[in-house]
């Protein structure tokens, strides 16, 4: 316990699924957690599961104002900032065939854009020793049908994530990022119609070695290890939490 006491970090998209169980995982470390979400509600709900040093700020990450709010928020604190979880995103399934611009220019401003330009909006709050934690994907690593953009966005999060641990290191900012395989989350079965959710989640069971798909608060301690003083010699590197989907 208590391996953040002291500490500020933020976690978008903090409001459900990994998200939450990791904006939680990090105050019961002792951090003061900022979290986003695009819902109002959503925030409000999350911080009230949280409880104590938290502080939610609605927002959408594609949007360059949210980001100007939240960069704010953080900076009147006067803490600065020594985590981020930059984990906001999504995606839906389209084949190549169904592929429209709108889905794949939607798909990568999500993935890639709000990741860039939040990592960009925080940058100078970051204090020295920082660590930021990407949120990748197994689908960067399969060929997975009907999930091309969603997965080429996550491929783009991995050559990010060594890019900028070249560019931070001398600031002796670390970046690393967590590879979670198929996780049970709110996210994960809205992929399928309500009548076909459950077995979507069950044939993404199937095909992990483990035969389970994950939990959010395991993804929640991988992030926390990447977060904190225990990986203090990566930087650049892939967590895989994934159930030995791409090691097996």
């Amino acid at each position: 316990m208590n391996q953040l006491s002291g500490k500020t970090a933020l976690v978008t998209g903090g409001t459900s699924g990994i998200g939450l169980a990791t904006a939680q995982r990090l105050a019961a470390e002792g951090a003061h957690v900022f979290i986003t979400g695009r819902r109002q509600g959503g925030v409000d709900d999350a911080v009230a599961s949280i409880g104590e040093d938290v502080t939610g700020v609605q927002g959408d990450i594609t949007d360059a104002a949210d980001l100007v709010r939240l960069a704010d928020a953080i900076r009147e604190r006067g803490r600065g900032l020594d985590v981020v979880f930059a984990n906001a995103g999504g995606g839906e399934f389209a084949t190549l065939e169904d592929e429209t611009p709108h889905h794949l220019a939607d798909t990568l401003n999500r993935n890639v854009g709000g990741t860039v330009f939040t990592i960009q909006a925080v940058l100078p709050l970051l204090n020295e020793g920082a660590s930021i934690v990407l949120a990748g994907s197994t689908a960067a690593y399969a060929g997975v049908p009907a999930f091309g953009a969603y997965a080429a966005s996550k491929a783009a999060i991995r050559s990010l994530g060594r890019t900028w641990a070249a560019e931070l290191v001398e600031r002796k900012i670390r970046v690393n990022t967590v590879v979670p395989g198929p996780v049970e989350t709110p996210g994960l079965r809205e992929l399928a119609p309500s009548d076909q959710q459950q077995a979507l989640v069950d044939g993404q069971a199937a095909t992990v070695p483990m035969g389970r798909v994950g939990r959010p608060d395991e993804i929640a301690s991988a992030v926390l290890f990447l977060a904190s003083n225990q990986s203090s010699f990566m930087t650049g590197s892939e967590v895989f939490v994934d159930g030995g989907s791409r090691q097996l």
